[in-house]
């Protein structure tokens, strides 16, 4: 059976990565271990930013919205990934702030069939100097503007 990696799905607001499961990610049953969903989704995440000019290569960042932390991570997991191959992630911001933003993403069966985990995740644009928080700079609110989801008609 082949795990080629597909073409990336259309979809109305944020973005779909198709990250790959690989046996060593997998518990004692064969599933997804429930700490490498985060894992996965940083790959996601990382490899969009990425495409987008903001990344962290040969010990240099790009920009300086790579340096930020996680404030909160939560999951909710719906079906279990049972395997290796790819697993999409669907990822976009609900919210994109002064120097915080909140993500929201979604982990489905490539074919879109099957929903494996939802949640949120919120992080802190922090300046490496103090460890404060520090505002998002002009590159990071333009590759943000590309994930926002809509307000819904009526908000």
């Amino acid at each position: 059976m082949s795990h080629a990696i597909v073409d990336q799905p259309a979809v109305e607001f944020g973005h779909v990565a198709h990250v790959a499961v690989h046996f060593d990610d997998l518990d004692a049953f064969g599933l997804l271990h429930n700490a490498r969903y985060a894992v996965l989704l940083e790959r996601a995440l990382t490899g969009y930013w990425a495409d987008h000019g903001v990344a962290f290569q040969a010990g240099q960042q790009s920009a300086p919205d790579v340096f930020h932390a996680v404030r909160e991570f939560t999951i909710t997991y719906r079906a279990p990934v049972t395997g290796t191959g790819p697993v999409a992630v669907h990822f976009w911001l609900d919210q994109f702030g002064t120097s915080s933003a909140r993500y929201a993403y979604r982990f489905h069966s490539v074919d879109g069939r099957i929903v494996h985990a939802e949640g949120q995740r919120s992080i802190v644009r922090v300046d490496p100097a103090t460890l404060r928080p520090a505002p998002w700079t002009d590159t990071a609110r333009a590759v943000a503007a590309t994930l926002l989801r809509p307000a819904p008609a009526g908000a």
